[in-house]
C-alpha cells in the first residue's frame, strides 16, 4: 500500500480466498533455469552463494493458493541468472504468469522520486539541507516545526502519518473492491496531516512514511514547473530506454498487457467469499506508489542508478548513505542486523543476510502485488520480484522470505 493512513486502513485481515484454489487453472511450471556461475564475493567481502535452482523453484512454488494467485523471479548479474514463475495470471482463462509481466510497482516508485530530487540537488535547484517549507510555502500544516528536504527522502522528518478519514476507505478487501477507481489528489493525502502531532524531532529517528513522498513529489513539480510524470519521463525512464516504465495520469486506471490479473478475496452479504478482479485501479499513490514498470526496466533502472549513470559523486554517496538514528516504530528495518537503527537511506533501504552479504533496494506493493528490486552493491547479483496476493493482510510475505532466502540467504523486511 502506499499512503500511510490508507496503508494502515487496508491491512486488515481479509476473508478466506479458498475459493480462488477452486477456480484457478493448475501451476505453471518455472522456467528452466541458467546454470548458476560459481559462488562470487559481493563488495562487502561476504561471501555470495551460487544459485540453487531447486531452491529458487520451490521459493515460488506451489501456487495458486488462497493466498497468493501467482509470482515471478528475475535474477541476473555476473554471480548467476534465472527466472521463473509460478500460478496463474488469469483465474478465467488458467493462462500462466507473463515473466515480462508489467506490474503496480508500488512504493519502488520512492527510488525513482529520490532520484529525481537529487539530481535536481545536483544542480543546485534544491539544497537538501534546507527546510521543505521555504521551497512549498503553505503546503505542510504551519504548526510544524522546519522539516530538510532530505529529511524527507531517507523518512527522518518526523511528520505525522495522517488522520484517518472515511474517504480512504475502511481497510477491508470489501472497500477497496467497491472504490478501486476512487483517486485523491497528493495535497488532499497531504491534509491528512493538519492537526495531528509530529512523530519524533526532524532528524532524530527514522519511520517509514509515506507522506514524506507526496511532498517530495510536489516538490519537484514546483521547482521544475512540470508535472511528476514528466521529469521522470526526461530524466528516467526516455534516457535510460524504460520503454515500459511511467507515472500514469490521475484518471487512467489500466494495467498494459502483458500482466498478471490483481484479485482480491472479498465476503459477499450472505457470508460467500469470492475473487474480485482489481487490476484496473486509480494510480492515485502518484510518486509515493503509483508507477507502472516491467522486470526488465527493473533491473535496467537499479543497475544505471548503481552504476552512477543517473547521479553525480556527491549524490550517489547519499543513495548508500543509511542516518545514524534509531528506528521508530517502522514498518521497515525489522531485521536482526538492523538492531532497532535505521536502515533506509535516500530512496532505498539496506538489508543485511544471515550470511553477511549486504543487498540494497526497494520493495512496493498495490492491492493485487507485492513487489520488490534488490542488489547487491557491486551487481554481482540482481534480483526483481513480484507475487499477486489476494489479500490486504499480509500473508503473501511467506513468499517473500522465501525469495529473498533463496536469491540472498535473507529476509526482507515486508512493509512496503
Amino acid at each position: 500500500m502506499n499512503s500511510s493512513a490508507a496503508r494502515t486502513r487496508w491491512s486488515t485481515a481479509a476473508a478466506s480466498g479458498a475459493v480462488l484454489v477452486a477456480l484457478a487453472a493448475g501451476t505453471a511450471a518455472p522456467a528452466s533455469a541458467v546454470t548458476p556461475a560459481p559462488a562470487t564475493v559481493a563488495a562487502t567481502g561476504a561471501p555470495l552463494r551460487g544459485l540453487d535452482p531447486v531452491k529458487l523453484r520451490a521459493a515460488i512454488g506451489g501456487l495458486p493458493n488462497a493466498d497468493v494467485t501467482g509470482a515471478l523471479l528475475r535474477i541476473t548479474g555476473s554471480a548467476g541468472h534465472w527466472s521463473g514463475t509460478s500460478g496463474v495470471g488469469d483465474l478465467e482463462t488458467g493462462q500462466g504468469v507473463p515473466l515480462d509481466a508489467h506490474l503496480r510497482i508500488g512504493s519502488i516508485s520512492k527510488a525513482f522520486t529520490a532520484t529525481v530530487v537529487l539530481q535536481l540537488a545536483a544542480e543546485h535547484r534544491i539544497d537538501l539541507d534546507k527546510p521543505v517549507q521555504q521551497y512549498l510555502p503553505g503546503v505542510l500544516p504551519a504548526d510544524l516545526p522546519p522539516v530538510e528536504v532530505g529529511q524527507l527522502l531517507n523518512h527522518t522528518s518526523g511528520l505525522p502519518r495522517g488522520a484517518a478519514g472515511p474517504d480512504f476507505g475502511d481497510g477491508s478487501p470489501e472497500w477497496f473492491a467497491a472504490n478501486r477507481l476512487k483517486s485523491f489528489t497528493p495535497q488532499q493525502v497531504v491534509a491528512l496531516m493538519a492537526g495531528q502531532p509530529m512523530q519524533f524531532a526532524p532528524g532524530t529517528a527514522q519511520q517509514y512514511n509515506g507522506m514524506n513522498y507526496y511532498v517530495a513529489g510536489l516538490l519537484v513539480e514546483k521547482i521544475t514547473g512540470h508535472t511528476f510524470a514528466h521529469e521522470v519521463r526526461s530524466r528516467i525512464t526516455r534516457p535510460l530506454g524504460l520503454h515500459d516504465t511511467y507515472v500514469p495520469d490521475a484518471d487512467d486506471p489500466s494495467l498494459p498487457g502483458p500482466h498478471s490479473h490483481g484479485y482480491l478475496t472479498v465476503t459477499s452479504s450472505d457470508g460467500t467469499t469470492h475473487p474480485v478482479d482489481v487490476t484496473e485501479q486509480s494510480p492515485w499513490p502518484w510518486a509515493e506508489g503509483g508507477m507502472i514498470s516491467t522486470p526488465a526496466d527493473l533491473d535496467r533502472f537499479m543497475t544505471a542508478l548503481f552504476r552512477g549513470r543517473l547521479l553525480p559523486p556527491a549524490q550517489q554517496a547519499e543513495l548508500f548513505t543509511v542516518p545514524d538514528v534509531p528506528s521508530f516504530h517502522s514498518s521497515q528495518c525489522r531485521t536482526e542486523a538492523d538492531a532497532g537503527r535505521a536502515c533506509m537511506s535516500m530512496g532505498i533501504m539496506r538489508v543485511t543476510a544471515s550470511n553477511g552479504v549486504v543487498v540494497w533496494g526497494k520493495t512496493g506493493s498495490r492491492p493485487g502485488w507485492t513487489s520488490g528490486v534488490f542488489a547487491t552493491r557491486d551487481l554481482s547479483r540482481k534480483v526483481v520480484y513480484s507475487v499477486n496476493p489476494t489479500n490486504l493482510d499480509g500473508t503473501e510475505m511467506r513468499y517473500v522470505q522465501q525469495i529473498a532466502a533463496a536469491s540472498f540467504g535473507t529476509v526482507v523486511p515486508t512493509a512496503n
